[in-house]
């Protein structure tokens, strides 16, 4: 248990003080504690904060929490508006007189716009603040939403649903950087997790959506109910999101300027040296009607389009490229196009000939896989606190990675058994099987692979954000733009088992060489030039 975790210490009045600092190489961590120091799990606090309750990481436990509550809600309702149509494509296809394949299209180049439009979002937010870049988002992805329900051609249905894409495009960037701003290192992992639960069970929407059809529905009922949750998500957003941004270089800065406790005592003598009382206090809070300005801290130094550039510099880094391959392979390309793809289209096909209502009840295979998994989310914090014990106090972003072990090898397993099944005509139950064991490990690759790549270079967590969205929707572009045909050409074993099986198990295994290497490569990548430019840009 955390004793006296930044959660849980600062009650009213009382401040977080921490000593803890990062060593010469990124993602190795000091967190011995000193006198004074607040502390998690037994160990001192690190980012340190601010001497101000302005401080995000000086907020209450409440406010982090919704905070982390809408921006994780906002990135479950993203990803549902995206992959929750999937039941749809037949329905499309009629309608529209067009075939299956460019029906699906309607999902896979609005999942591509998706990636790409934190080119622009991510930056803006890192230049104009978090909070009215979030806000400007809700309200283009709920107007792409209301258009969406109101189209009758393809062209227009292709263009409502690439805006509400764009808008939305960022929901999987800021939850991400929200929990760098406002959590401690300790609670990173389990706070993604939870940020990665949402964002998985994006792909349950389509049961819902196969039942609105089953009630007698249009499918345009689903984007009324995506649009009815986006504005009452813009309103918690609005009242509960606090912008976040902030300078705790320029803080730090500023507080050592104060005078000790014996300057304070020195009185006027103390006046006369040019210490002021004013510089004495600690600043005070701002008020709610404060906090509900829609504007943000605005970052003149911030550079827009050479943010944009140097986002690119990640492909580069070793542990940034693995989250990117690891959500461009699993969370997109097969978690949510691809087994979201063939489902619908299996079932409903002989030997099963389920009706086309139905067709989204793949999505339970979701909910027990993730539902099964949650209960791990705050291990690789745990995990990494007693291992950092064992190393005198000192936390190697490594040390996390040891609970992924069993998931490396049950999701391709999960893989190859959907595709056998699909091939072989098995059980149906085999298709859910097959499914839950790959969303399980895919929550463990989700979490903790992310929360690893933060730790190792949280200097400039947005560049590495916006590398990330764009790689793996790219990559999960790739695979689930042509996975109908492929599959119709070469057979469900050949394609789902052997090629997407056999990529995701490549990916999974390089799990082992960070969790025994992962700091030499740290240790080596340090010394270049590449990293010492990444480690002289600040968020």
């Amino acid at each position: 248990m955390a004793s006296k975790a930044g959660a849980h210490a600062h009650g009213r009045g009382h401040l977080v003080h921490s000593h803890a600092h990062e060593e010469d190489i990124p993602g190795t961590v000091n967190l011995r504690v000193a006198e004074g120091d607040d502390t998690g799990y037994g160990q001192a606090l690190f980012p340190v904060p601010a001497e101000d309750p302005n401080d995000p990481l000086q907020w209450s436990e409440f406010k982090k929490t919704m905070i982390l509550i809408i921006c994780s809600f906002y990135s479950f309702l993203a990803n549902a508006a995206i992959i929750g149509p999937s039941p749809y494509i037949d329905i499309w296809a009629a309608e529209f007189d067009i075939d299956q394949s460019v029906a699906s299209e309607l999902v896979s180049y609005p999942n591509l716009v998706f990636g790409l439009g934190s080119i622009i979002l991510v930056p803006m937010y890192l230049k104009y603040g978090r909070r009215p870049v979030m806000l400007f988002s809700l309200l283009t992805f709920a107007a792409g939403l209301i258009g969406a329900s109101q189209c009758t051609t393809y062209g227009g249905l292709m263009a409502a649903r690439i805006i509400h894409c764009f808008g939305s495009s960022v929901c999987e960037a800021l939850p991400v950087q929200l929990v760098n701003d406002i959590f401690f290192l300790h609670e990173r992992g389990e706070r993604i997790g939870y940020y990665t639960v949402c964002l998985c069970l994006g792909t349950f929407a389509s049961l819902p959506a196969g039942y609105m059809l089953s009630g007698g529905y249009s499918w345009r009922l689903f984007f009324y109910v995506e649009f009815a949750f986006a504005m009452a998500l813009f309103i918690l957003a609005f009242v509960f999101v606090e912008e976040t941004s902030y300078d705790r270089l320029a803080a730090a800065a500023l507080s050592s300027t104060a005078p000790s406790e014996a300057e304070k005592e020195g009185g006027p003598e103390q006046l006369e040296q040019g210490v002021h009382p004013a510089s004495l206090a600690t600043p005070a809070r701002k008020s709610f009607v404060q906090t509900l300005s829609p504007w943000g801290r605005v970052d003149q130094g911030a550079p827009f389009f050479s943010t944009i550039a140097h986002s690119f510099t990640y492909f580069l880094v070793p542990q940034s490229l693995w989250v990117i391959t690891t959500f461009g392979i699993n969370v997109i390309g097969l978690s949510a196009l691809a087994l979201s793809y063939t489902f619908p289209i299996l079932i409903v096909s002989p030997p099963y000939n389920w009706a086309v209502t139905n067709s989204g009840l793949f999505a339970l295979a979701a909910l027990i896989g993730y539902g099964l998994a949650i209960p791990f989310t705050s291990s690789s914090d745990r995990l990494a606190a007693f291992l950092t014990k064992r190393n005198d106090g000192i936390r190697e972003a490594e040390m996390r990675l040891g609970v992924m072990l069993p998931a490396m090898l049950i999701g391709p397993a999960g893989v190859v058994l959907y595709g056998f099944t699909a091939e072989k005509s098995l059980h149906w139950i085999c298709f859910f099987i097959g499914g839950a064991m790959n969303y399980w490990s895919a929550y463990f690759y989700f979490s903790f692979t992310l929360a690893y790549a933060v730790d190792s270079y949280q200097s400039n967590t947005s560049e590495m954000l916006i590398a990330l969205n764009i790689g793996k929707q790219l990559i999960s572009f790739g695979l689930g733009l042509k996975v109908l045909e492929w599959v119709l050409e070469s057979g469900y074993a050949v394609i789902m088992s052997g090629v997407f099986g056999g990529t995701l198990l490549a990916n999974n295994l390089i799990l082992l060489i960070f969790w025994i290497w992962g700091k030499k490569v740290r240790k080596f990548m340090a010394r270049t030039r590449l990293i010492r430019s990444i480690q002289s840009r600040k968020d």
